[in-house]
């Protein structure tokens, strides 16, 4: 027996795919027996019980009627012999005759109780004149021979079934291991034998080459296996072919004069010769998986870097290639002018697989070229062309436009609230901020396009060769998306944008001075629409240009000639009709423009800075004129004045609106400065800190127009205000509106929550002025009570109101 396991397990360990076999066709075939084997035995078991449940009825048919006439006869001979002839039949072991109505007949031995048996009972019964019921009889077989019987066959079979499978399996393995398994066999060794030395060793099988042999499976994966050697074979041979032809442009590479960088798709450096390694001073092994960018030492060189090369690669990955000059940093942080060609390598698909970088030190002459052009036509700060070298260049393009009949744009360019960043950040935040617009403008121009610096935040761009206009839109559209990102100064993110006029050569102007002039005044529109927009020159914008230039020329010289002077529009208690102060209004008297509305010059004064003396003149003027009131009339009036958010920006605001008052002897509780709701969201620590220093020295504070603008809620909370004012234009509809009657509501609400006090501006009828009264609103102003009037007519007003002196 164990020399039997022995021989299985070498069996199985040697040919474990025929074990495999061997056992499959065992199992399915005992599975398959000993299903069939079960169905046959369960066919004859049910056929034995045929047999017997049969021999039943026989007996009940033949026999019945015969024990009825004995029963009935009494003949206890004849009963006896009749029972003994039942009990002879196969299988029928015991009789037990009931006869009625108390008396039993049994014959045959009585089964045990646990036995296999079958019974059948019946009724015997007399037909005569009536039908009379005799008795009864149960007949017992027994089911011991017919199990005997199953259990014979059972043996019978499953061995003979065995036998039969068994022998079938082994021929069948021998078969399938004559055939197939050995060859297997030998493949496998041929192929854990395979290597390059044995390249001229063919696979053969043990076994006739014949045309059948070599169409079987078996002869395919032969032929498959040789099939790959030759190829393997001719695959080495070119391999070497290729590796002799790589060495030699490694070779090549590697010693070439200029520094040769190679990076992946992500841009992380993976090849750099020798000459690199000399040229800046890093070994191979310094650089390898990181990006060029990445190279400088010192934060503010790896910053510009990583500048400069975010750059480079989106102009690769628009153009595909990247050449220019730039100024490199070695390791020991010497600095070093290079010429650099970036290009990008594609494979045979023509997609992106890696980067070429190729450099040269250039900074000898670099060195003379700087110093050259730099001292005669570029920008010291920025680097870029100065206006000298800018013209030059325009006319040049026009010049070659002119022969090659194609277009030249000019484009005009103006930093928004450039003043604001060099007040609040310091002038090196705002020279840093020139060079980075200067970098963002530069990067999105191509080929012979210019962008120089005119001076202060103005730019201007060149773009000879044009075909059409709309590519210097173009332009301008991508000069507007590079200033989205927002720039870093001075440790924090600022966003500043430009504004952008457009002129074409030859379509708006033929000569250079006119072209800067309409560029000019289309970037001024462009100002005037919101900012962070281009505007191409049209025609109309010559005379607002010019009416502006002569505006902003007689503007500067109105407040010397004594030109401006101020209205005053009542402010009144809403209650009770009684004056409570005034606002000041200002109003320009040109000799040459007439009168001039505030939203025609206030914008301009704002942007040349102007605002901030006016602003301090009519500070000034207003409490000298509450004194003036409050002598001729005993009223002690309260003077609301609007404050710019420039004059926010001026550093001596709160010195001059503090000296003011002193000068002047007004009380700071008398005079309140309403403030824009465009300021207040200028949430930043100036302006926090200007409103608290002139809430601490007493002076009131409003927010002028609320609603119009970008309502800030949380800002009245935070910073110290007094009085709320709401915008004309919800006062004007509250009659007839239900949506507008609402909203001034919820404001008036709000603000009594919040302890401050609300002026209603635009009242013109008394509907409006008794809803103000039902929603409680504090004071009130418009044409109801009076337009804004001069001085001299506002005291006359006051006399013979019945809303003014007389309360």
């Amino acid at each position: 027996m164990l020399s039997l396991f022995s021989r299985l397990k070498q069996f199985r360990q040697g040919s474990p795919l025929s074990f495999r076999l061997l056992a499959y066709i065992l199992l399915f075939s005992s599975a398959f027996t000993l299903i069939a084997t079960g169905i046959q035995i369960y066919g004859d078991f049910r056929k034995d019980l045929a047999a017997i449940e049969e021999r039943f009825e026989v007996v009940e048919t033949s026999y019945s009627s015969s024990l009825a006439r004995s029963l009935w006869a009494l003949d206890q001979n004849l009963l006896q012999v009749q029972l003994e002839g039942i009990l002879s039949l196969p299988d029928i072991v015991h009789l037990r005759l009931r006869i009625y109505p108390d008396s039993e007949l049994v014959i045959g031995d009585r089964p045990e109780r646990d036995a296999a048996i079958r019974q059948h009972s019946f009724e015997i019964t007399h037909d005569g004149t009536l039908q009379t019921e005799l008795g009864e009889l149960t007949i017992t077989a027994s089911l011991a021979r017919t199990y005997q019987e199953l259990e014979r066959k059972i043996w019978v079979i499953l061995t003979t079934q065995f036998l039969k499978t068994f022998l079938i399996s082994i021929l069948i393995v021998w078969i399938f291991r004559h055939l197939v398994t050995r060859h297997l066999t030998r493949m496998a060794n041929y192929a854990r034998d395979f290597s390059l030395q044995s390249l001229d060793s063919p696979l053969t099988l043990d076994r006739p080459d014949t045309r059948r042999h070599r169409r079987d499976e078996l002869g395919q994966v032969t032929e498959a296996f040789n099939h790959m050697r030759q190829r393997l074979r001719e695959d080495l041979s070119r391999q070497a072919r290729d590796e002799a032809e790589i060495r030699k442009l490694s070779k090549a590479v590697e010693q070439s004069p200029s520094s040769v960088m190679i990076c992946d798709r992500q841009w992380r450096i993976e090849f750099v010769n020798q000459k690199f390694t000399q040229l800046t001073g890093y070994a191979a092994a310094d650089v390898l998986n990181k990006q060029p960018g990445d190279l400088p030492m010192d934060a503010r060189g790896m910053r510009d870097s990583q500048q400069l090369w975010q750059t480079i690669r989106l102009q690769v990955q628009r153009v595909g290639v990247w050449q220019g000059e730039v100024h490199s940093v070695r390791r020991n942080g010497d600095r070093f002018w290079e010429q650099l060609v970036v290009t990008a390598i594609k494979d045979a698909d023509s997609r992106i697989s890696n980067y070429l970088v190729v450099g040269e030190d250039i900074s000898i002459r670099k060195r003379y070229e700087q110093q050259l052009l730099r001292q005669a036509n570029y920008d010291i700060l920025t680097g870029l062309p100065n206006r000298m070298l800018a013209l030059d260049r325009l006319k040049l393009a026009l010049a070659q436009a002119h022969r090659e009949s194609t277009q030249v744009g000019v484009m005009f360019l103006d930093l928004d609230n450039f003043k604001h960043i060099n007040d609040t950040l310091g002038h090196d935040a705002g020279d840093h901020l020139l060079v980075e617009a200067a970098r963002r403008v530069s990067a999105c121009l191509r080929g012979t396009s210019t962008v120089a610096r005119l001076g202060g935040d103005e730019f201007l761009v060149v773009l000879p060769g044009l075909k059409e206009p709309q590519g210097a839109e173009m332009v301008a559209d991508r000069i507007l998306k590079a200033f989205g990102p927002p720039f870093l100064l001075s440790g924090q993110e600022v966003f500043v944008t430009t504004s952008i006029g457009i002129a074409i050569y030859p379509t708006d102007s033929d000569n250079t001075g006119t072209l800067l002039q309409h560029a000019d005044a289309a970037m001024y529109e462009a100002k005037h629409k919101g900012k962070s927009s281009w505007e191409r020159f049209a025609p109309a914008m010559k005379e607002v240009s010019h009416e502006r230039l002569q505006m902003e020329s007689r503007l500067r010289r109105a407040l010397e000639l004594d030109e401006f002077e101020l209205w005053y529009q009542p402010i009144v208690e809403t209650q009770t009709g009684r004056v409570t102060g005034a606002e000041a209004l200002l109003r320009w008297k040109s000799p040459a423009m007439g009168l001039v509305m505030p939203d025609r010059f206030i914008p301009l004064a704002e942007e040349t800075g102007m605002i901030i003396p006016i602003g301090r003149w009519v500070l000034e003027q207003a409490c000298a004129a509450m004194g003036r009131v409050e002598q001729a009339t005993g009223l002690a009036l309260n003077i609301s004045v609007n404050v710019s958010p420039r004059q926010f920006r001026d550093p001596e605001f709160v010195a001059t609106t503090l000296q003011t008052l002193a000068d002047t002897g007004m009380d700071p509780q008398r005079v309140e400065l309403e403030i824009t709701e465009r300021l207040i969201l200028d949430n930043t620590i100036e302006t926090a800190a200007i409103l608290n220093q002139l809430d601490t020295a007493g002076l009131r504070l409003s927010v002028d127009d609320f609603g119009t603008g970008f309502s800030a809620l949380s800002y009245l909370k935070s910073y110290p205000f007094d009085t709320l004012k709401v915008d004309k234009s919800f006062i004007a509809d509250v009659l007839v509106s239900v949506d507008d009657a609402s909203l001034v509501r919820a404001i008036i609400t709000m603000a009594h929550s919040l302890n401050l006090r609300v002026i209603a501006e635009g009242v013109e009828e008394d509907g409006q002025t008794r809803f103000l009264q039902d929603l409680r609103c504090d004071y009130a102003q418009g044409y109801f009570y009076s337009r804004p009037v001069p001085e001299a007519e506002f005291l006359d007003w006051l006399r013979a109101s019945p809303r003014g002196m007389d309360n």
